[in-house]
């Protein structure tokens, strides 16, 4: 079991990582980024791919059900988002969450996770999981440019707090802080222009 405790050096990191992804700058058309490629396993067993989620705009996060720092806000912070894109009548899109932690982060965890929050529609989100906690990080790395870093002393793992634009070609094309002064409305317009694009 781990223990409880966070190195002093790990702080630093999250800091760093948390004020350098905590903005809401907009990613230049010259600097959009495809995601890789991926085939994991969402909170209901259903397998879920880059190949199956094309046609349709999504949010990406990164988190974990033991997360007892930023993931509780970043979730209820996404849930708001939906609302708002409830609000606004929009259909065509997908909320997915990457688990951090994918060793403890069984689907059955996962599921139990999302029930916790007051979820508009949980049809729309695949928590997923099925994969290595280097595939993980690398995948963060190389799609989103956004950092993973397990810390193998607690049972924490250090994570950027962005939420991600993907259009319906599986390319990042925006993100915005998920955690400290979420753009709501700013996502829920970006979202329904995307999706207006993509008729």
């Amino acid at each position: 079991m781990k223990k409880r405790f966070i190195l002093p050096s790990l702080f630093l990191v999250l800091a760093v990582l948390l004020s350098a992804c905590g903005g809401s700058d907009n990613f230049k058309a010259e600097t959009d980024w495809q995601v890789q490629d991926f085939n994991y396993t969402n909170q209901n067993g259903d397998k879920v791919s880059l190949d199956s989620l094309k046609g349709k705009p999504w949010l990406a996060m990164f988190i974990f059900t033991n997360c007892t720092s930023i993931c509780p806000p970043m979730t209820i912070n996404m849930t708001d988002i939906q609302k708002k894109f409830k609000e606004k009548g929009l259909e065509d899109y997908k909320i997915v969450g990457f688990s951090v932690d994918p060793t403890t982060d069984t689907p059955a965890k996962l599921k139990k996770y999302l029930a916790q929050y007051p979820v508009p529609d949980n049809s729309k989100w695949d928590l997923l999981t099925g994969y290595s906690q280097d595939d993980i990080a690398n995948l963060a790395l190389k799609s989103f440019k956004t950092f993973v870093k397990d810390d193998p002393n607690t049972n924490q793992v250090v994570h950027g707090s962005s939420f991600f634009l993907v259009n319906q070609d599986g390319v990042v094309v925006k993100n915005y802080s998920g955690f400290k002064d979420v753009p709501v409305d700013t996502i829920a317009v970006d979202m329904e222009s995307i999706i207006e694009d993509g008729k």
